[in-house]
């Protein structure tokens, strides 16, 4: 099981904030993504092959070739800007 948390407006297309997800074998950001695509709708969108979709793992900011193992928690978040 892994926890994953949904920031910005990302939370607000996908309706929410959070969830637990079976993960049992080690794989990738990039291949978690993929898995939340497969959802559809929304999910596709903001999934499927959103290079500025952000991740961290355990509250480390972390490229899409991460591995994330069972226990982690998987935060993505939208590009920040400023001003």
């Amino acid at each position: 099981m892994i926890q994953l948390l949904y920031f910005a407006r990302l939370r607000e297309a996908l309706g929410s904030d959070g969830e637990s997800l079976d993960w049992q074998e080690p794989g990738t950001v990039a291949a978690l993504k993929q898995k939340l695509a497969t959802r559809g709708g929304a999910w596709q969108e903001q999934f499927a092959g959103n290079t500025s979709l952000r991740a961290a793992v355990n509250q480390e900011l972390v490229p899409d070739t991460m591995l994330i193992k069972p226990g982690d928690e998987v935060a993505f978040f939208p590009p920040v800007t400023g001003g």
